[in-house]
């Protein structure tokens, strides 16, 4: 994953509806992976620490294809309202 959401999410869910992969969770929602849920403080199975957020809208990493194989360019970044989605 490339992307992640920025402390200027204004929680408006634009991106959560527009992800083709359910890789994107609002603020505080736990978030799940083959079956498993996930919450505050858990790693994504890959590693990945630090996107789980219980203050703005999130991006899961090992969730997240970049809309590869669904649209030409990342849903989220492209409905996002406020530019709160940003390529790391």
């Amino acid at each position: 994953m490339a992307y992640k959401i920025t402390e200027e999410c204004i929680n408006c869910g634009a991106c959560v509806s527009e992800c083709p992969n359910g890789a994107i969770y609002e603020a505080g929602t736990n978030w799940e992976l083959n079956g498993q849920f996930y919450g505050e403080g858990d790693p994504a199975p890959s590693g990945a620490v630090g996107f789980y957020s219980d203050e703005y809208t999130y991006i899961v990493p090992d969730k997240c294809t970049e809309c590869v194989g669904y649209y030409d360019e990342p849903q989220c970044v492209a409905n996002c309202p406020n530019e709160a989605v940003v390529k790391i």
